[in-house]
């Protein structure tokens, strides 16, 4: 028996935001392309495609990654979890997209998703950073609009937030 073809359709199910989801998709389908083409998620945004910009940054397992970079075939076996993920609902949003929409950290908000994805997983760890290791957590992520210092509030913010949760 031989192997599929590149382009030969698969089943392919991924656990996503806590639920398995299937479509059928070519093996070499890139996760972004998957998560917005085929299971109609269209919060991860596709930026540069060479893994530099950021916008298309998912967690897989916890971890942020850049869905542009990965196959979706690769992510069955883990758990992903895009914006859709962290908060899709406007009267409960997540610290993190509180603090965002407080600091006004986000203009056209192309990039926002990414820096959410980012900014979640970042302060898993992360409970009460400073400004500099705010700033070195958000690198990764490039913004066209803000000049990053209302990111940078606002990951101090969510922070805060989070923090305050916690304690309640």
């Amino acid at each position: 028996m031989s192997a599929p073809a590149a382009d030969e359709p698969l089943e392919i199910t991924v656990t996503v935001n806590g639920v398995p989801r299937t479509a059928s998709a070519p093996a070499r389908r890139l996760l972004s392309d998957f998560l917005r083409h085929d299971l109609g998620l269209t919060g991860t945004h596709v930026g540069c495609e060479h893994g530099v910009c950021g916008a298309c940054t998912v967690l897989v397992d916890g971890e942020p990654a850049r869905a542009c970079l990965m196959f979706a075939v690769t992510a069955q076996a883990h758990a992903v979890t895009t914006v859709e993920g962290v908060g899709d609902d406007p009267a409960a949003m997540s610290p993190v997209q509180r603090a965002f929409a407080e600091c006004h950290a986000l203009q056209c908000g192309f990039c926002t998703p990414g820096f959410v994805t980012t900014v979640t997983a970042y302060l898993q760890d992360h409970p009460d950073p400073s400004a500099d290791e705010a700033r070195e957590a958000i690198s990764g992520n490039l913004c066209r609009c803000t000049g990053y210092q209302n990111i940078v509030k606002a990951v101090l913010r969510a922070a805060e937030l989070r923090r305050a949760e916690a304690g309640a």
